[in-house]
């Protein structure tokens, strides 16, 4: 980060930045669609939590979370890296940086978007390398719903003096209605539909009209989902930023 980082940091970049993970998201989908629901997984005490904490705090050693970007699942159980984190003056204000709303997203994934991308079938066994799916699932969309830190940051920078008035009154409805734009929405969600149409497609029977994970599943997933918790972030940062 640092004078680099602010150089760096506007919204262009950022734009390119969320289409990015678009892709990596979808991919990360098309993986879980290969197996069930493998509902033993997801039992108490969880199997995948058990699997989540643990490659977390292997990640955590290797510098992982370090990075700004990154927001971990289990936080408070984190050990620190191996390595000294590099000397880079932060680029999010320090009051919201510290943002994490990973319990909502864990929740919305097992209840709502597992059921409609896993495979036909309630079990085929496959628990480790499903877990495995889940938590690339789950760490691509924390890190897509949380750039929304960055975002904030971006928006702020370039117009203060258009965010400032309802960052005092603790404006929560006009900072959202600063942040939304309904055609830009629009647009994402048809370019996410059309990348799963192509990714996810059967590419030696094209023309069979069949997918991997339906098109339509991940509009809705950044419809209903990605871009509002995106926003819930946006507002929750803004309100921190004159901290």
């Amino acid at each position: 980060m640092g004078e680099e980082g602010d150089r760096l940091l506007n919204l262009e970049s950022v734009r390119k930045s969320l289409v990015r993970q678009e892709d990596t998201i979808i991919f990360s989908l098309i993986e879980r669609s290969k197996y069930p629901i493998n509902s033993r997984l997801y039992h108490q005490p969880s199997l995948l939590h058990f699997f989540i904490n643990e490659s977390e705090a292997l990640q955590a050693k290797a510098g992982r979370y370090i990075s700004p970007e990154e927001n971990a699942f289990f936080p408070d159980s984190l050990p620190p890296p191996m390595l000294p984190p590099p000397k880079h003056k932060p680029v999010l204000h320090p009051s919201g940086a510290s943002i994490n709303i990973n319990e909502k997203i864990f929740d919305h994934y097992l209840k709502t978007l597992i059921p409609l991308v896993a495979a036909e079938g309630s079990d085929d066994g496959n628990y480790a390398t499903t877990a495995a799916s889940d938590l690339a699932c789950l760490q691509a969309l924390s890190r897509r719903i949380h750039f929304g830190k960055f975002v904030a940051e971006v928006k702020f920078r370039d117009s203060p003096q258009d965010y400032t008035p309802a960052i005092l009154a603790k404006d929560k409805e006009g900072l959202m209605a600063l942040l939304t734009f309904e055609s830009v929405e629009e647009a994402i969600k048809k370019r996410v539909e059309k990348k799963a149409m192509v990714f996810g497609q059967d590419v030696e029977k094209p023309e069979s009209g069949t997918y991997k994970v339906k098109p339509a599943v991940v509009s809705q997933l950044y419809g209903e989902w990605v871009i509002p918790l995106t926003k819930f972030v946006q507002v929750e940062y803004l309100l921190r930023r004159l901290d």
